[in-house]
């Protein structure tokens, strides 16, 4: 568990409060025990059953909850809403086995409000194994701190005032959009793009149905995006996106041509790079090593659109923990591309958005809500005019 062990710390003295509910009372105690692990969490409650955690929840001051699907009595999918009018501010992470099933509960759940995912192995020793416990405790780490602020400091959404960079502005060869306390829209221009690029993980497939589904149906350039999602979550992710933008819609296939007017989605397991000429792009799925430790990544998506498209790539960067996408927007920027980032009010995480926001590499940090119109005005500017 050395990764888990490099978890930035919360700043709060006192642990991650933990509700563990799962029917089985081995998957409780490996998950309790595998989160007792580290210092930082406290598993201070459990549940066989959505009913009976509705009762421990009412007497317990919980900040992450891990709730399975399929139990007896009240399932996670039923419970799900009435554990959040319980307890609005309790982050709930959704465990589910990686069936197609479960995939698509767990989708529903998390737009019902569920923050985050998990794939539950199919054995004691793979729940055992570092790669699991590091990625649950990432989650419960990222989720429990950020909604520790939000009790601190309630969040507004598309009026809120966006934290000011902590770094220098990005130069003026691509001037920043971004002025700490509104977004300038009056006089920018960004090269015209010829492909939007998009970014997310944590609060993720929410963030994404927002976006897709605001892009005006005049939007003709591909859109390719990579969500931290395991294999049979991504193809139901893209399934669901094509009926909310009302465009075509698949997970990306090796060597297939990217098409006008389409969505892509990174299968899970694969790093989604693109080779060929900016005329006759191609995917390449890789299964290199995973990195920012995903697979797939932002930024290798990033990094092989840079080298084909140049500067015109419009990346857009959404909710999520960590910081992948940092380096290849970094590069995209470096280029005169166009980097939006998502605001940290409407961010379930503002961990990715916000690393390229305070590192200055970004044109505009922008609710959730306006994303979409914001891509739709640079994607059908003449000359990317914003």
């Amino acid at each position: 568990m050395a990764l888990a062990k490099k978890i930035e710390r919360s700043a709060a003295a006192d642990p991650i409060r933990v509700m563990v509910v799962d029917d089985s009372a081995v998957v409780r105690g490996l998950l309790s025990r595998l989160l007792e692990h580290d210092d930082q969490c406290a598993v201070i409650a459990s549940a066989s059953n959505g009913k009976n955690a509705l009762k421990v929840l009412e007497r317990n001051d919980v900040d992450v909850l891990l709730l399975d699907i399929e139990m007896p009595v009240m399932d996670g999918l039923t419970a799900l809403p009435l554990l959040l009018e319980l307890k609005p501010s309790v982050q709930i992470i959704m465990v589910s086995t990686l069936t197609t099933r479960s995939a698509h509960i767990a989708l529903e759940a998390l737009a019902l409000g569920a923050k985050d995912y998990i794939a539950k192995p199919t054995s004691s020793e793979d729940m055992r194994s570092d790669k699991f416990s590091d990625e649950l405790l990432r989650k419960v780490a990222a989720l429990g701190q950020a909604g520790r602020k939000t009790k601190v400091s309630p969040r507004k959404r598309v009026d809120a005032t966006p934290a000011r960079p902590k770094s220098k502005p990005v130069s003026e060869s691509r001037p920043s959009l971004y002025r700490g306390k509104s977004i300038d829209l009056r006089s920018g221009l960004v090269p015209h793009p010829s492909v939007i690029a998009i970014g997310s993980s944590t609060g993720g497939p929410a963030a994404l149905s927002t976006v897709v589904s605001a892009i005006s149906p005049e939007v003709q350039q591909p859109i390719l995006i990579t969500q931290h999602m395991p294999a049979t979550f991504t193809k139901i992710l893209a399934q669901r996106l094509g009926k909310e933008s009302g465009r075509p819609s698949a997970e990306a296939a090796n060597a297939e041509t990217i098409k006008e007017g389409h969505i892509y989605v990174a299968p899970g397991d694969f790093h989604m790079t693109i080779a060929g000429t900016p005329t006759a792009p191609k995917f390449k799925l890789l299964q290199t090593p995973p990195e920012n430790f995903c697979r797939p990544a932002v930024d290798p998506m990033l990094r092989s659109l840079s080298d084909i498209y140049g500067s015109k790539v419009l990346t857009v960067i959404l909710t999520g923990m960590g910081h992948d996408g940092l380096q290849g927007s970094r590069k995209l920027a470096d280029l005169g591309g166009a980097v939006i980032a998502q605001d940290e009010a409407t961010s379930t995480v503002w961990g990715m958005p916000g690393a390229v926001a305070t590192e200055g590499v970004c044109n505009a940090v922008v609710p959730l809500e306006q994303i979409g119109e914001l891509i739709s005005k640079i994607a059908t500017s003449p000359g990317g005019a914003l």
